[in-house]
Formats: structure tokens, sequence, C-alpha cells
């Protein structure tokens, strides 16, 4: 399934008092890496794929980490995403989190396909056969 690399320097605003990233700033940098993952399967920025395929976004079900080594202000680690499953509207991201090649984190999500309804809520919706194909590929 369709897979992508996203580099992010470790800022002095990411980390806590001893140093080391505050975990929820994982989650952001995961958040990013899969906007990223899907902007370049859809060869366009994410404003332009939510328009284009007229979805509210891909709001997140369920995420998961295991954190095994810590990184520091400065660093500089690369995030390898990867569609894992397909389902009906929804589909499975891992990311994988590499610090000097070494892996530092493992993480999961699942995210929905989601359109807003007439009464201006959200709903989930059909992956589109366009977008099946482009995840599923190599």
């Amino acid at each position: 399934m369709f897979s992508n690399s996203t580099r992010v320097e470790i800022q002095f605003g990411d980390c806590d008092p001893a140093g080391i990233v505050y975990y929820p700033n994982y989650f952001r940098f995961f958040d990013n890496a899969t906007a990223a993952l899907l902007s370049a399967a859809f060869a366009m920025h994410k404003r332009n794929w939510l328009a284009h395929y007229g979805i509210a976004g891909i709001p997140m079900v369920d995420t998961g980490a295991r954190f095994l080594v810590p990184s520091r202000f400065g660093d500089v680690v690369e995030i390898i995403s990867e569609i894992t499953e397909l389902g009906r509207s929804s589909f499975g991201v891992k990311h994988r989190l590499l610090r000097d090649g070494q892996l530092a984190i493992e993480a999961h999500e699942k995210r929905v396909w989601v359109v807003a309804g007439e009464d201006g809520r959200i709903r989930s919706a059909p992956l589109p056969d366009a977008v099946r194909e482009l995840l599923g590929a190599a």
C-alpha cells in the first residue's frame, strides 16, 4: 500500500522541561505525516484534496503508540507512514519514527472519510474508488 516519508526537526517548544519531546507532540507530528501521506498520494495539498473530494475531513477514531527511544531539541527524525488497511469508509495508517536510523516510535491510526450533512454534522462516507486506487498503490 502507499507510503511516504516525512522529516521533522525537533524544536525547543516541542520539548518538556526534561528536554525530551512532550509525547502529545508526537501525535501532532503523526497527524501532519498523515496529511503529507495523503497529499503525496493525491498529488495535491490538503486544502485542495479536501475540496476536490468534497469531504469535511479525516477524523481519527483510534490511535496508539509504543515509545522506544526519546527525541530531543535539535534532533531530525524521519517518519515513515504507510496505509495498512482500507475499509468501507475508514483506513489505517502506520507510522514508524526513526531517529538516527533507529526505530524510536511505532504508532497507528484509524481514520474515517467524512462529509458534512445538511444539518452541518459529519457522517462517514465510502472511500471513492479513485482514492482506493491511489492509497492501495505500492
